[in-house]
């Protein structure tokens, strides 16, 4: 990660806190790994919470995440709350019910969490939810945080589900609640479609999609964890929701030239009309991922921007790189 530094009203400071204890839950994942080892690069006292220990930090084993757990131990002392764990969207999710099963992991366990951190003296509790919970696809404006919120599958709900909870805890408690809605995160060690896309990207496989003209906004992972260190911090962010991105949205055929330029390959885009693409897809019961290649998703941060006077600390072009260079390193 690179090395930043900021300015700015921090809420440790304010309380003459000398580096308070941090509690990252999900500490393990592609976020909460880079978010700890950052934490720990700025001094920070990291408590990480994970389903199962590998020793590379303080850390807690919860097991699988329900109401119920016990988090005296970690929230002892601790004055943040970073909470990334939770059952993340899954295609073609098998369970019988979906929304059910979410609500358990992402809205009663953070409810829980979020009581106990409010009876420990925890002062901010941030939350990192999903831009799911604006919807699916933008077309003639940008999503923001103010927008009513109108998500479209049980993940979503169930963010949106928890954000209201949490809201009403901090009323009842006084609890610090903070709002982040980041849409696709990539940087090193990225899985899921992006992984895919890079692998197609540097067989040389000619991909149909030379005539996709949208825009998507993504997060590189170093600029979603200096924010959500931001909102753990920083005075202005209480009682806040805020959307996060690089500030610079690309199409589909335009992230397959900045991969391709990364690993010095040329793109192979063939220019297939976008209607054929969405029909292919539908055939194959594809939709929802074809939606995600074919349709555009911006999201709007100059709140995020103004409020906390944040601005992303890396490029897409150089996040791509650093994520191609990872890829490559271990392919």
């Amino acid at each position: 990660m690179a090395n930043y530094c900021r300015a700015g009203s921090s809420l440790f400071l304010a309380r003459n806190v000398s580096k308070s204890k941090i509690l990252v839950t999900g500490a393990n994942g592609f976020v909460g790994s880079a978010l700890c080892a950052r934490l720990k690069q700025k001094d920070f006292p990291v408590f990480g919470a994970v389903r199962t220990k590998n020793g590379l930090f303080n850390q807690f084993e919860i097991g699988e995440l329900t109401a119920g757990v016990d988090w005296s131990t970690p929230l002892s002392g601790c004055d943040a709350v970073i909470h990334l764990a939770a059952r993340v969207h899954i295609m073609n999710d098998r369970v019988a019910d979906p929304l059910a099963v979410f609500r358990t992991v992402n809205v009663d366990a953070t409810k829980d969490l979020a009581r106990q951190a409010a009876r420990h003296g925890v002062h901010r509790f941030v939350f990192v939810s999903s831009i799911k919970v604006n919807g699916e696809m933008t077309q003639y404006a940008s999503f923001k945080a103010s927008d009513v919120p109108a998500p479209l599958d049980a993940y979503g709900q169930s963010k949106l589900e928890a954000e209201l909870a949490l809201q009403q805890i901090s009323r009842e408690t006084g609890l610090e609640v903070v709002i982040v809605r980041p849409p696709l995160v990539y940087g090193p060690g990225v899985g899921a479609n992006f992984l895919r896309l890079m692998q197609l990207v540097q067989k040389g496989i000619p991909l149909p999609l030379g005539a996709i003209h949208n825009l998507r906004s993504l997060v590189a992972l170093d600029n979603l964890v200096d924010l959500l260190i931001v909102c753990a911090e920083n005075l202005a962010a209480a009682g806040r929701t805020f959307l996060v991105s690089d500030d610079h949205d690309v199409s589909t055929p335009e992230l397959v030239r900045m991969l391709a330029t990364a690993m010095g390959r040329r793109a192979r885009l063939v220019p297939v009309p976008v209607g054929c693409l969405a029909a292919g897809a539908a055939l194959l019961g594809k939709s929802a991922a074809a939606d995600r290649l074919l349709g555009s998703l911006q999201v709007d941060i100059r709140e995020t921007r103004s409020v906390l006077g944040w601005e992303p600390v890396v490029s897409t072009e150089e996040a791509i790189g650093a994520t191609v260079a990872h890829f490559l390193s271990r392919a």
